[in-house]
């Protein structure tokens, strides 16, 4: 958390925020439904693809929080597999969007030695996007920081029906009819070799998952604010992972010791 504190001034929202933080319990992997693009604009009497330009502000700027925090994981929930029902000039405006997020956010990942992954069914994507997602890809594949996903024509069911194909494909291939545990599903995820999600963010207040990481989030935090996407910001992130430190986390299991767990809760009390 130290290049976090170089960028805050003592004294601060987020300067005290950031020091109720314990560096020790950080989540591993935060993902995030970017959600309130449309009434951000709307609020404004602005076209909605005008959110979604906004809305490029607040992935930088809590990118970069999360590579300072140190946090290994970060995915966003950027377009999904229902999204193409939506009218054809603003699923064309959100692929350029990508173009430009892609190109103009490549100098920031590579000096805050951020990866750059992608999940999702994104070899349909159209073509020219396609092909400037993997160049980043490629690009930052070296860099041992923070793990940023982009979930691109995702949605959960898709990737579950995918995996249980995938599955089945090489069974029938090894002429095998042994059991599916849980084990072998996680591999055949799209997210295979990441940690499951420690904390859920959904912004713009709906109280709902949208079929994002139906398998990965069991076991998550979930954290909702009224924040509209485009607004959401550094401080809002840091005060989603503070209540997330103040909740005793039990993965449906008993506390072990109470007074510890209420000790722990203390430990991240809210800021006045």
């Amino acid at each position: 958390m130290k290049a976090l504190f170089e960028t805050l001034e003592p004294g601060a929202r987020d300067w005290q925020l950031a020091s109720a933080i314990d560096a020790s319990r950080l989540p591993s992997h935060v993902a995030i439904i970017m959600d309130g693009n449309g009434r951000w604009a709307g609020q404004r009497s602005l076209p909605r693809a005008a959110g979604h330009m906004a809305g490029i502000d607040a992935v930088r700027d809590v990118v970069e929080t999360c590579a300072r925090l140190d946090l290994g994981y970060l995915t966003l929930y950027a377009f999904s597999v229902e999204n193409w029902k939506r009218p054809r000039p603003e699923v064309e405006t959100l692929w350029r969007l990508l173009r430009i997020y892609v190109g103009r956010e490549l100098p920031r990942l590579m000096n805050n030695n951020i990866r750059l992954n992608a999940i999702g069914r994104w070899d349909v994507l159209p073509e020219r996007a396609r092909e400037d997602l993997a160049g980043a890809i490629s690009k930052t594949a070296a860099n041992t920081g923070l793990q940023l996903t982009l979930a691109l024509n995702y949605g959960g069911r898709a990737e579950l029906a995918d995996a249980f194909n995938r599955i089945a494909a090489e069974m029938r291939a090894a002429g095998s009819d042994e059991p599916i545990d849980e084990d072998r599903i996680s591999r055949a995820l799209y997210t295979s070799g990441m940690p499951d999600p420690d904390l859920l963010i959904r912004t713009s207040g709906e109280m709902r998952i949208s079929n994002f990481l139906l398998w990965q989030i069991a076991y998550a935090e979930l954290y909702v604010t009224d924040v509209l996407w485009p607004d959401f910001r550094r401080r809002h992130l840091l005060e989603a992972i503070v209540q997330y430190q103040k909740r005793d986390r039990r993965f449906g299991g008993l506390t072990r010791d109470g007074k510890a767990a209420e000790e722990l809760v203390g430990a991240a009390a809210p800021i006045e």
